[in-house]
C-alpha cells in the first residue's frame, strides 16, 4: 500500500486523544457523513415513490385507454375488418378491437351529466383494455346487442345516483329533423355494471355500451370510429405506430398513448426532475461540509505536512492524502445512504402503517389516492445516477482544501514549532 493511503486512512480513522479542535473536526466529519447519508436516502426514496406513481398511473390510464389507435381522418373507419387484419400482421401487435366513440348526455330523474360514450365489443375490448379488474358491480360481458345495456364509471354513477338495474336516458347530439323542429335522439339504457379505474377523467366521464347499439344510436351503419391496439411492450408503441402508418400509406390517422396523454406524462417527468434537483442540493450542502472539515484538518496538520515535505513527499502526494480523507467521508455516507434508501423504498408498505400507528394520524388516505399502498419502484439507473453524482460532489469538495495542503511551505510551517 502506498504511503499516501496509509497516512490518509490514519488521519480519517484516528480518534485517539481527540481533544479540543481535533474533537470538533471529528464532529464536523460525522455531520458531513450523516448529511450525505440522509440526502442519498431521501433521493432514492422520493424518486422510487415517483417511479411507482408513474407506473401506477400509466397502468391505470392504459387499463382504460389503449396503446395506440387507428382512426379515419373524418372520425369514421370503413372496412374496419380489413384494416384490423392488416394491423394484426405486425408482429408487435397483440390485439386490435373496434370501437365507436361519441359525445352524449345521460339523465336520470333530475340529474344530467355529459359523458363520452364508447361502443365496444366486450370480448374484443378485454384483449386491449383491463376493465375486468376495474369492475365494481356487474360485468362487461353483460353488454349485448339490442339489449341496450350500459356500464358507467363510478363517479358518473354517483352523480346520476344510478344503480345497477336502473334505466338512464342517453341523448345523442344528432337530432331528428321534423317539420316542427329538430328533436334530439334519445334512448333508454339499463345500467348493467359500474367500474372504477381510479382516474377521475374516466370514472366521471366514460360510459360503455355495445358497439352495435352505438352504431344504431349514432347512425354509423357498419362503420366504426377506429381500432384500439395493444402491443407487446407499451414503450414500443410509438415505433409500432410509425410502422403501421408507413404500411397504410398515410391513409389513416394513428396515435399512440404518448401522444394522447403527452402533457400529463411530461408533467410527471418534469416533476421528477425538479424533485431530483432539489434533493441533490441537500447532498451538495452535506458534501461541501467536507470543505470545512478538510480546511480545519489542514490547519491542524500543518506541522505534519511540513515534515512529510522535508522527507521528500511531493505536493501531489500531500494532496492525495487529504483527497483520500474527504473521499472516505463521502463514500461511507454514500454506502449508508444507498443501503438505507433502498431498504426504505422497498418496505414503504410496512413503514407507512407503522408511522401512522406511531403518530396516530393518516399519512396515506386510500379514499383520496385510490391506491391501497404507496407505490414504490427502485430503478437501478436512478440509484447509479444518485451514487455517481453524489460521489463527484464529494470529490469536488475535497479538491480545494487538498490543493491548499499541497501548497504548504515547510519552512514557514516549522518556523514556530
Amino acid at each position: 500500500m502506498r504511503y499516501e493511503w496509509l497516512v490518509g486512512l490514519r488521519y480519517t480513522r484516528s480518534r485517539k486523544r481527540a481533544q479540543g479542535r481535533n474533537r470538533f473536526i471529528s464532529f464536523i466529519s460525522l455531520v458531513s457523513m450523516a448529511g450525505i447519508a440522509l440526502g442519498v436516502t431521501a433521493l432514492i426514496t422520493v424518486l422510487s415513490v415517483m417511479n411507482g406513481f408513474q407506473d401506477e398511473l400509466r397502468s391505470r390510464i392504459l387499463g382504460v385507454a389503449s396503446h395506440a389507435e387507428v382512426t379515419g381522418f373524418d372520425g369514421r373507419l370503413t372496412n374496419w375488418q380489413q384494416v384490423s387484419e392488416q394491423v394484426r400482421r405486425n408482429p408487435e401487435v397483440l390485439a386490435a378491437a373496434p370501437y365507436v366513440q361519441a359525445q352524449g348526455m345521460l339523465s336520470l330523474d333530475d340529474a344530467v351529466r355529459g359523458t363520452l360514450v364508447r361502443g365496444v365489443l366486450p370480448a374484443d375490448e378485454e384483449t386491449v383494455a383491463d376493465f375486468a379488474r376495474y369492475m365494481r358491480v356487474g360485468s362487461l360481458d353483460a353488454l349485448a346487442p339490442g339489449r341496450f345495456g350500459i356500464v358507467l364509471g363510478l363517479e358518473l354513477a354517483h352523480a346520476l345516483r344510478a344503480q345497477v338495474g336502473e334505466k338512464v336516458t342517453l341523448i345523442a347530439p344528432q337530432g331528428l329533423v321534423t317539420p316542427a323542429a329538430v328533436l334530439p335522439r334519445l334512448k333508454q339504457f339499463t345500467v348493467v355494471g359500474i367500474f372504477e379505474a381510479g382516474m377521475y377523467e374516466f370514472d366521471s366521464g366514460l360510459a360503455l355500451i355495445h358497439m352495435a347499439d352505438a352504431q344504431v344510436l349514432y347512425r354509423m351503419g357498419d362503420e366504426v370510429s377506429g381500432l384500439r391496439i395493444k402491443v407487446g411492450d407499451l414503450f414500443d408503441a410509438p415505433r409500432v405506430a410509425r410502422e403501421l402508418a408507413s404500411d397504410m400509406g398515410g391513409r389513416l390517422a394513428i396515435r399512440d398513448w404518448t401522444m394522447s396523454h403527452a402533457n400529463f406524462f411530461r408533467a410527471v417527468a418534469l416533476e421528477k426532475k425538479m424533485m431530483a434537483i432539489i434533493l441533490f442540493l441537500i447532498v451538495a450542502v452535506a458534501a461541501f461540509n467536507i470543505v470545512s472539515t478538510l480546511v480545519m484538518a489542514v490547519q491542524e496538520k500543518y506541522a505534519d505536512i511540513a515534515i512529510l515535505r522535508t522527507l521528500g513527499a511531493s505536493p501531489s502526494s500531500v494532496m492525495a492524502i487529504f483527497v483520500l480523507q474527504g473521499t472516505v467521508i463521502g463514500v461511507v455516507g454514500l454506502i449508508i445512504g444507498t443501503a438505507g434508501g433502498i431498504a426504505l423504498a422497498s418496505n414503504l408498505d410496512v413503514v407507512i402503517p407503522f408511522l401512522e400507528r406511531l403518530l396516530g394520524t393518516t399519512l396515506w388516505n386510500k379514499e383520496v389516492y385510490y391506491i391501497t399502498d404507496m407505490p414504490s419502484t427502485v430503478l437501478a439507473s436512478d440509484v447509479w445516477t444518485i451514487v455517481t453524482v453524489s460521489f463527484v460532489l464529494t470529490l469536488l469538495a475535497a479538491i480545494y482544501p487538498s490543493w491548499r495542503a499541497a501548497r504548504v511551505n515547510p519552512a514557514e510551517a516549522l518556523r514556530y514549532e
